[in-house]
């Protein structure tokens, strides 16, 4: 008998590839952080010898959630100045309290509370968006978690960076500190086609080139973005940034609620990912994205949360069910992304978008050992007929007992192992205290 790490032993295995799959009474070996095989039960007993075992005799194992978009020190603003249009949420609240706040212990302690609430939510990666993205890469790397950590780029001086310039050599830098890490991962983080102009956009085109990383944009959030473009550009923003050469398969343009049908088939033809927040659109009244019409004409479509200051959790399951439901109003057909499709989007799609589909995003023998477990026999997920379609529109985030990123155990039975929840819910409550003193509406 081959002697491994780790197998577990599950009533049903979800692998994601193939799509729809799923496979009763199975199990997963794992060794140095990576599966070596997914097999029946019976067999494995027989095959592998393990340091570990774990029964798991009323869950659902399957690949952990990509969160394809967040502002994770965010979670910090979690419920300020709730209930307001975007940019007046923006502009009167949201950037006044990042002007007088963030900084390094506020990035640091933010991105602690958001990776604590992933991890119990059962995402093992996620793609980020947020100033000083060196100090979320450190949070990331002792926690476990993996992550694509945002070099963010915009005109305007901040905290973090005075000038374009100044944006994404902070970020180069940054780039070539952590290359090597086996969790962590860099993309070009261009805040919006309203807050950044042609010269860097270029610049940050070819370097995303020469580095082989993506570009996190956010893209035809709202009608407002449009307008702006219209009258300083005089084209929509998809076609500057089309014209700027910044469409292509590195390319994940969040949100897309306002798409033409040109559009649609630009998208398609330069292949570009697509990543929906349906829950944070849907709360600051953006939009509808078209993403049966999206998929069905070949694009990749992932899904994110946004951050906790406009969604307001980072809660993946919550967000495959609100993306299904959604998904079929707008397209008014009750067969549109149905519960298989919407969890290659949580899980495998963000993998494509993120170019890390060889490493994570299903299970399949050979990549990394990032998985979890959901418990569906709790009253709320019985009695069960189909695993996925319970765990997409039945389930909920207290289900996920178990995490594994790269073999290592994340959570153990709701419990962090990484973490120390007790310390990271006082210094929210500590935050909390500050910005409700500068901020009206909190």
């Amino acid at each position: 008998m081959q002697k491994i790490d780790l197998l577990v032993n599950a009533s049903w295995v979800i692998p994601v590839e193939p799509e729809g799959t799923v496979l009763s009474n199975h199990t997963l070996a794992i060794h140095k952080g990576q599966i070596l095989d997914i097999m029946p039960t019976e067999v494995a007993r027989n095959r592998y010898q393990a340091s570990t075992v774990r029964q798991l005799d009323q869950h659902a194992i399957l690949p952990g959630f990509i969160n394809t978009h967040t502002h994770a020190a965010m979670s910090l603003m979690r419920g300020l100045a709730d209930d307001l249009p975007l940019m007046e949420w923006l502009n009167q609240h949201i950037w006044p309290t990042e002007s007088k706040w963030v900084n390094e212990e506020f990035v640091r302690d933010g991105s602690i509370l958001a990776v604590a609430e992933m991890l119990r939510s059962g995402t093992t990666c996620f793609n980020d968006m947020y100033f000083f993205p060196d100090v979320t890469a450190q949070v990331c790397e002792k926690a476990g978690i993996r992550a694509v950590v945002g070099l963010i780029a915009l005109d305007f001086p901040t905290i973090w960076a005075q000038t374009p310039s100044d944006y994404i050599n902070k970020g180069l830098e940054l780039f070539d500190k952590i290359k090597n890490s086996s969790l962590i991962k860099t993309a070009f983080a261009p805040h919006a086609p309203y807050t950044i102009s042609d010269a860097p956009l270029e610049q940050i085109r070819t370097l995303a080139d020469e580095l082989d990383i993506p570009v996190h944009m956010h893209v035809h959030e709202t009608r407002d973005e449009i307008g702006l473009s219209t009258e300083k550009y005089a084209v929509r923003p998809l076609e500057r940034l089309n014209r700027l050469g910044l469409l292509s398969p590195t390319m994940l343009a969040v949100h897309m609620t306002h798409i033409n049908d040109d559009e649609l088939e630009l998208v398609c033809r330069a292949g570009i990912h697509i990543v929906h927040c349906p829950e944070s659109n849907l709360k600051l009244a953006s939009g509808f994205c078209p993403v049966k019409r999206l998929m069905d004409a070949g694009a990749n479509v992932a899904l994110g949360t946004d951050g906790a200051a406009s969604n307001n959790d980072l809660d993946m399951i919550s967000e495959m069910r609100t993306a299904a439901l959604l998904g079929k109003a707008v397209a008014e057909d009750a067969t549109a992304l149905n519960a298989a499709r919407i969890l290659s989007m949580a899980t495998i799609n963000g993998a494509r978008a993120l170019g890390m589909s060889d490493e994570t995003g299903s299970l399949v023998a050979g990549k990394r050992a990032d998985f979890i477990a959901i418990d569906l026999g709790q009253v709320e997920t019985q009695p069960l007929y189909n695993p996925i379609s319970q765990i997409v529109y039945a389930s909920g985030r207290h289900q996920v007992t178990d995490v594994w990123v790269n073999g290592k155990q994340l959570l153990a039975q709701r419990k962090l192992t990484t973490l120390d929840e007790e310390k990271l819910l006082i210094k929210a409550q500590i935050w909390a205290e500050r910005i409700a003193s500068t901020d009206t509406h909190a």
